[in-house]
């Protein structure tokens, strides 16, 4: 059966390659073989993907690709590698975009995290780059209203209802939607962020670029957006660092944003183990030549014995 999702993201070395692996692992052990898996590689950084992080994603069924990076923003702005790889064909209906930071926890179903005429995604975990007062100057650029919508951001305890804002850490999209213009989303997103990204006046646009830009291309596009469950995408550290997952939830998914917070959090021994069940190994320097049997992977939050294994290749990431 083809799948109808792509789960993409960034394979860059030193520590986004190693995340990635296991990032790819939790998704086959969620999803199986139900989505197709693809990690995209700054086109300049191609030759420094250690070789058995290739040989890693290739046992987990995930294609390695490249996108360019040169001359696409001005200056450099590697948080925009999402949208460039985002930019770049794929072959399912749907696509979904994660970071590599980025666990898988629990069984899944593409059609938990699309809708058709959507992209679907979760609000930001904060807004701390400008007052809400930035909304209407910001989609005055582009001849339009601040929309009527209000949400609340995910760690937002107190306070009325924000414009709009999300993560890009996480959100699929429809691959075969088209303005009336014949863009797709993507292409809308680019030409969004590049627009603002040439207003000197806006402030602290980078690196938030990719997220400022993200509701005025939903927009733009002639998509609406579904908000996820926080479940599908549970963002870690910041204000709640040290704090278990909440008990009694759900947690698809977990944001955890640096190595250190697995291992706080006790998802340490779970990652290595799904990367034990996807690639045969632990680490991924040990990707043996031969493929190895399937191992059964532990429930979510198993024993953290061996978090202290040491690290993969010798980024420090695991």
């Amino acid at each position: 059966m083809t799948p109808k999702l792509t789960v993409f993201f960034i394979v860059e070395p030193p520590e986004y390659q190693v995340m990635a692996c296991y990032l790819a692992a939790s998704l086959r052990e969620q999803f199986g073989d139900t989505v197709a898996l693809v990690g995209y590689c700054p086109a300049p950084r191609l030759g420094q993907v250690h070789a058995d992080v290739r040989a890693a994603l290739d046992r987990m069924r995930c294609d390695l690709r490249t996108f360019e990076t040169e001359g696409r923003f001005s200056p450099a702005y590697p948080h925009g590698n999402k949208i460039l790889a985002t930019l770049e064909p794929r072959e399912t209906e749907f696509s979904c975009f994660m970071d590599s930071d980025i666990l898988c926890l629990r069984p899944n179903q593409a059609d938990n995290l699309v809708q058709p005429g959507a992209v679907s995604l979760t609000p930001a975990a904060s807004m701390s780059w400008a007052s809400q007062a930035i909304w209407p100057s910001l989609y005055g650029i582009f001849g339009m209203d601040v929309p009527q919508d209000r949400i609340r951001l995910m760690r937002q305890r107190k306070g009325k209802g924000r414009v709009p804002y999300f993560s890009s850490g996480l959100f699929s999209f429809p691959e075969r939607h088209r303005t009336p213009e014949g863009k797709s989303f993507p292409e809308v997103w680019m030409d969004t962020a590049q627009t603002l990204d040439r207003h000197d006046e806006i402030p602290h646009k980078r690196p938030y670029l990719d997220q400022i830009s993200l509701p005025i291309a939903i927009q733009r596009a002639g998509l609406t957006w579904n908000l996820l469950p926080e479940e599908q995408h549970y963002i870690l550290g910041g204000r709640s660092r040290g704090e278990p997952l909440p008990q009694g939830r759900e947690i698809y998914t977990v944001h955890y944003r640096q190595w250190p917070i697995v291992k706080e959090i006790g998802l340490a021994s779970f990652a290595k183990q799904v990367l034990l069940a996807h690639a045969g190994v632990k680490k991924v320097a040990q990707v043996p030549k031969t493929k190895a049997p399937r191992a059964k992977a532990p429930r979510t939050g198993a024993s953290a014995a061996d978090a202290a294994d040491g690290a993969c290749i010798s980024d420090g990431a695991a």
